[in-house]
């Protein structure tokens, strides 16, 4: 089963952003491959659910960063394959008896274009193959590659097979007769299409653990550890958004007795951001991909949840209000169902009055609290919530990020501490940027 989201959360988290804007995905996108970013693209919309199979990818991953391995493989060879095997007309199929003298006349002067682009998209799976069959059985032998040995054999098989003798027949690089071109297009086209395809798919997803290895290097992200289910924990250390040029880290554990985090703090505390930076922390591992942190061990999470960039929905006729509510109740039915999800909600209905949003805050997060299966993190600027909620519910972990004054002017440490906070200096701010004198001066003119 693969993990559970859905749009709102990979809007919120900007996992594919907006055209001609930076995303999470563009961070990884260093395939050399069209393949390897589709394939890329694919393991982004469906994050794993399984404990081993998310330990098993981070671990492929690893090794490749380990060994320092590069992609031995040229972009324009599998753009010649792909064109070369879109080719389905079986009357292009080369046979001996098309090698006329009006071909090889028009080969020579250079006008036989649907012959030439057979030829480069041959040559080119020959080039591979030879590339792959040295590459693999240098990795066979290695311990290190373990996690990979599943895919290794799978591709050995097709290399070791008598039909691809005729491929390792031929020379890489040299230059195939018609005959050889009419005998390998057979080969590869039409009596193991289904084998040419296997082989690609495994170097698209080679072309992915080898790009997500180098950023990791790069950027120096770990690879998460993921654990039991049962035990309904994640641990984190120095956890930062992966976006931010100067990040601030903070640390985090919750456990089915501290499952929910109730996360207070002024305007500009970086309240957002942190919830941010724990949601990518946590889709990233469930990718078995390196995180933005010094150090995550993670129980499986069945899904996640996220309400934090949310708007009104004008087609639909909703407020904001209302499309708080639905958003909730999603996240209700979620529960109900008795997945264990993890769920990030930013100012709870902040849509309605004042009085509603504490008494539903209040209620909301209660509820939350009695599902220590699932794990929430809840933040609002209606502390009131937390003085209630702190006697009737041991398992809600109050935190905040404060604000400290430099005289009149506000100073942000992004740095967790424990507690509620007290902060609330948004007229300091609306003061400090001369709204009211602007607005004074304008009525006076």
């Amino acid at each position: 089963m693969n993990f559970i989201t859905d749009k709102q959360t990979l809007d919120d988290l900007n996992i594919f952003g907006k055209r001609g804007k930076q995303s999470i995905y563009s961070i990884f996108n260093r395939t050399c491959s069209r393949g390897g970013a589709e394939q890329l693209e694919q393991m982004f919309r469906y994050p794993l659910s399984d404990t081993d199979a998310i330990n098993r990818r981070a671990g492929i991953i690893k090794y490749f960063q380990q060994r320092r391995q590069s992609f031995p493989f040229r972009s324009d060879q599998f753009d010649a394959i792909e064109q070369y095997l879109s080719n389905t007309d079986e009357r292009s199929q080369l046979a001996h008896e098309s090698n006329t003298l009006e071909r090889k006349f028009k080969t020579l002067i250079g006008s036989d274009t649907e012959y030439q682009l057979l030829a480069k998209g041959v040559s080119s799976l020959v080039e591979v193959s030879h590339t792959l069959r040295k590459l693999s059985g240098e990795l066979v032998k290695e311990a290190g590659a373990a996690g990979y040995q599943p895919d290794l054999q799978v591709m050995l098989e097709i290399l070791e097979s008598e039909a691809w003798q005729s491929v390792f027949d031929r020379k890489p690089g040299s230059k195939l007769s018609f005959d050889d071109n009419a005998l390998l297009d057979r080969l590869f086209r039409y009596q193991h299409l289904d084998k040419v395809r296997t082989l690609l798919h495994h170097l698209y997803t080679l072309d992915v653990y080898i790009a997500v290895a180098a950023v990791a290097t790069e950027k120096g992200y770990v690879f998460p550890e993921a654990i039991s289910r049962e035990l309904h924990s994640i641990h984190l250390e120095n956890v930062y958004h992966p976006q931010l040029e100067k990040p601030i880290g903070n640390n985090l554990s919750v456990t089915p007795g501290s499952n929910v985090l109730f996360l207070t703090g002024a305007n500009m505390a970086g309240k957002s951001t942190f919830m941010k930076s724990l949601g990518i922390a946590l889709f990233l591992a469930h990718m078995g991909f390196p995180v933005a942190a010094s150090r995550m061990q993670f129980s499986v999470r069945d899904g996640m949840f996220t309400t934090i960039n949310l708007s009104d929905n004008l087609n639909m006729g909703y407020s904001h209000f209302y499309a708080e509510v639905l958003r909730v109740k999603k996240v209700a039915e979620q529960l109900h169902a008795n997945r264990n999800i993890f769920v990030i909600v930013d100012e709870l209905f902040r849509g309605t009055n004042v009085k509603d949003a504490y008494e539903a805050t209040v209620a909301i997060t209660g509820a939350f609290a009695r599902k220590t299966n699932c794990m929430f993190v809840v933040s609002t600027h209606i502390m009131e919530a937390g003085d209630t909620l702190k006697p009737n519910h041991a398992n809600i972990n109050f935190m905040y990020l404060p604000t400290k004054m430099d005289q009149q002017k506000p100073v942000y440490t992004y740095k967790l501490e424990r507690g509620i906070t007290e902060d609330r200096h948004g007229m300091v701010i609306i003061n400090n940027e001369g709204i009211i004198d602007i607005l004074k001066q304008g009525l006076n003119n």
